[in-house]
């Protein structure tokens, strides 16, 4: 398939584009390329294959949720410029 300059424009109105004469042909060759990838796409074996409207239909697998305290408290405060014990130091802001 293939679209005319004509087509184009009334495709552009339609999409509330604004386009100039110039820039038609571009709009022409992008949408033509559009579409004969949609028909490479339509040539595609799908026999068998129930069709997926979203992922809500499936059920989420779930991991156990275990908390954790990691215990890595002086390897996170090792990055910290200045500490106070086991807390991050910084400048007063508020008087």
């Amino acid at each position: 398939m293939s679209l005319d300059p004509a087509t184009v424009r009334r495709i552009a109105r339609l999409s509330r584009l604004r386009i100039d004469d110039t820039q038609v042909a571009q709009m022409q060759g992008d949408l033509n390329g559009i579409l004969s990838w949609i028909e490479q796409l339509n040539e595609v074996n799908v026999d068998g294959v129930a069709p997926l409207t979203g992922a809500a239909m499936m059920a989420m697998r779930l991991r156990d949720d275990v908390v954790t305290d990691g215990n890595l408290q002086e390897a996170v405060l090792s990055n910290a410029p200045d500490r106070e014990g086991p807390f991050y130091a910084v400048p007063k802001v508020v008087e």
